[in-house]
């Protein structure tokens, strides 16, 4: 697979954020807030220490390592997108330190000849695998994530799809706190459609792939990271891995799959259709309507790296797209 890249030195987190909460800090100087965000910029929360159980059996996926240095456990899980929790990265890791995960079930169904539930331990017993992959974000930064799970064709190959399947839609979590019935719990009694509401998307979250996509070696149900089992805010407890696609793609805390015949609404093409589209592969030569796509910030380094046609894996995926225009079907 892609291992062209040599490793080079990480610049440590803390080096990072300084030097972003310096800039924003700037952009506060003038303003009536000044003092009270100059002290928040330079003396942020220090980072949350994740705990989660060690996944048992884990095997070594030479084909599916990548030779680019990890990005460190710690900042992988302190600097994350879950808007259901959290608009601020910086926070979700301890605004979903509450979140219940067992138990947790997957429903997986459809056009499927054989539809089942998969309890979370069930699918926990599907041989795992460490697969360190690019993880290439919409806003323009990256990291490179040793994820741990399984083929997600191993599921969609339990459920049998009919013939007239075409495509594979995704549903993550959604409720509400309720004292009989306890599933997830968030600070201030926010539910999850109070907090995503305000960022301006539709919940449940939703997101969809082509089967052939969805059945390609490189798509992965993730179960952890790090030897270990997926961190709340990562998405635990299983969520969805697609190296070469932005990494709203990557669907977290899923509760459900649906083979279908018709493409699926996703969550940020209906929020913005004008930028973000179905496919949402990443393409240096297609800006976002706001910003370039061409370079991109690895979490820990300083300055900026070209980006890569389909975030380096053009080899193995882009022959699914031959005789597409990806500007079109961006």
């Amino acid at each position: 697979m892609a291992n062209e890249i040599k490793s080079s030195e990480i610049t440590p987190e803390k080096v990072y954020l300084n030097r972003r909460n310096f800039m924003r800090a700037g952009l506060l100087a003038g303003t009536t807030l000044a003092s009270a965000g100059l002290y928040r910029f330079f003396n942020p929360q220090p980072p949350k220490e994740i705990q989660t159980p060690q996944i048992s059996d884990v095997k070594q996926a030479p084909d599916f390592k990548l030779e680019e240095k990890l990005t460190p456990f710690e900042e992988i899980t302190n600097y994350n997108n879950y808007y259901e929790f959290s608009t601020d990265k910086n926070a979700v890791a301890r605004k979903a330190e509450n979140f219940i995960t067992r138990p947790w079930t997957v429903e997986v169904g459809g056009l499927a000849g054989k539809p089942k539930v998969f309890d979370i331990d069930e699918l926990l017993r599907f041989e795992q695998e460490e697969r360190i992959y690019r993880f290439r974000c919409v806003e323009g930064w990256s990291m490179v994530i040793p994820w741990v799970g399984f083929p997600l064709k191993k599921i969609l190959d339990a459920v049998e799809p009919l013939g007239a399947a075409r495509y594979v839609a995704f549903q993550t979590f959604y409720g509400d706190v309720k004292p009989d019935n306890p599933q997830v719990k968030l600070p201030e009694g926010k539910n999850f459609m109070q907090t995503a509401f305000s960022a301006g998307i539709e919940l449940p979250y939703v997101e969809g792939l082509r089967l052939d996509e969805a059945m390609h070696p490189l798509t992965i149900l993730a179960t952890g990271l790090y030897g270990k089992q997926m961190p709340n805010q990562n998405g635990a407890p299983i969520r969805l891995v697609v190296p070469w696609k932005y990494g709203f793609k990557s669907i977290k805390s899923i509760v459900k799959i649906t083979l279908t015949d018709t493409e699926p609404p996703t969550t940020w093409n209906i929020a913005a259709p004008d930028e973000y589209g179905f496919y949402s592969n990443v393409n240096p030569d297609v800006a976002h309507r706001r910003w370039s796509q061409a370079k991109e910030r690895r979490i820990g380094e300083l300055g900026l790296r070209e980006s890569l046609m389909f975030n380096g894996y053009a080899g193995e995926v882009a022959s699914l797209y031959d005789g597409m225009d990806l500007k079109k079907y961006f």
